[in-house]
């Protein structure tokens, strides 16, 4: 009795044996070498990450404007009812959403003191990163004057006494202690813990966010490490100074608030200073100047 046919079992057809109109059955070419320009057109389809300097920009910008308006307008508007831990999370919180929905248009600095790190080892160009500040800057004053712009419309919101979430030190530190018609009876924190705190809280957020963005690092959870160390360098400094670490987000408030244009300057200088200093700390714990390539 012959046994039954296995077409699973049968070899395929050689191609070269195929008349003219028979199935292929499947049978591949031989392999050959993929020329330059489609390897190219692979590379563009696989890597859809490529986005212009343009797009990055506005990233950068809108990103910043959340910040600032999520973060300032919770100092802002709620600030009386959540209390500095409330604060501290919306800025926590804001930047931790913020990495994973803008961080892989632009990677997320939203920060002039965050882009001044990546350009020092290498993770950005110059160019890019005068783009990058000038768009938060926007972003953040674009935030100022729509937080104003709200705030004003309470009748009973006063400028001068309530300001708009401004940094500062002495009379114009969260810690000074006013009296009830506003004015200061005593000073708080002076220049000298303001600038520890802007140099060494900048060091950390800049450290954080080199580090855990590291090739080496656990990328995925990179966003909760810094949104988390935002949150906790907030509930460290909002007592001091009111915590920028961001010159950008200073700059956003600095001119809804009597006497914070004059102290503006620490909080543009201090921050980059301690933002420089993240980022040799880790280029020197990495081993490394660059960890990334630039973007």
């Amino acid at each position: 009795m012959e046994p039954e046919r296995d077409p699973a079992r049968e070899p395929l057809p050689d191609p070269a044996q195929r008349t003219a109109g028979e199935p292929d059955y499947g049978v591949r070419e031989p392999d050959r070498p993929v020329g330059r320009a489609e390897h190219e057109t692979a590379q563009e389809v696989a890597d859809p990450t490529d986005y212009s300097d343009l797009r990055r920009c506005a990233a950068e910008a809108i990103g910043t404007f959340v910040l600032v308006f999520s973060a300032v307008g919770t100092a802002v508007f709620a600030g009386d009812y959540v209390g500095q831990l409330g604060v501290a999370l919306a800025f926590g919180l804001t930047l931790l959403f913020l990495v994973y929905t803008i961080g892989p248009i632009s990677g997320c600095h939203v920060n002039p003191a965050v882009t001044l790190g990546h350009l020092i080892v290498g993770q950005v160009t110059a160019v890019r990163a005068v783009g990058y500040w000038i768009a938060q800057i926007i972003g953040g004053l674009v935030a100022g004057v729509t937080i104003y712009a709200i705030a004003s419309s309470l009748p009973s919101y006063n400028r001068a006494a309530d300001g708009l979430g401004a940094n500062g030190w002495g009379a114009h530190s969260p810690s000074a202690i006013r009296g009830p018609l506003g004015g200061v009876l005593e000073n708080g924190y002076g220049i000298g813990a303001a600038m520890a705190v802007e140099i060494l809280l900048t060091a950390l957020l800049v450290f954080v966010v080199l580090s855990s963005t590291d090739r080496i690092a656990d990328v995925p959870i990179a966003g909760i490490a810094i949104g988390f160390t935002l949150a906790v360098i907030h509930l460290i400094s909002i007592p001091i100074d009111n915590t920028s670490v961001n010159p950008a987000r200073s700059l956003a408030v600095a001119f809804y608030q009597n006497g914070a244009l004059g102290q503006l300057w620490l909080f543009i200088v201090f921050p980059l200073i301690g933002g420089a200093l993240g980022a040799l700390v880790y280029a020197f714990l990495f081993g490394r100047r660059q960890g990334l390539r630039p973007s």
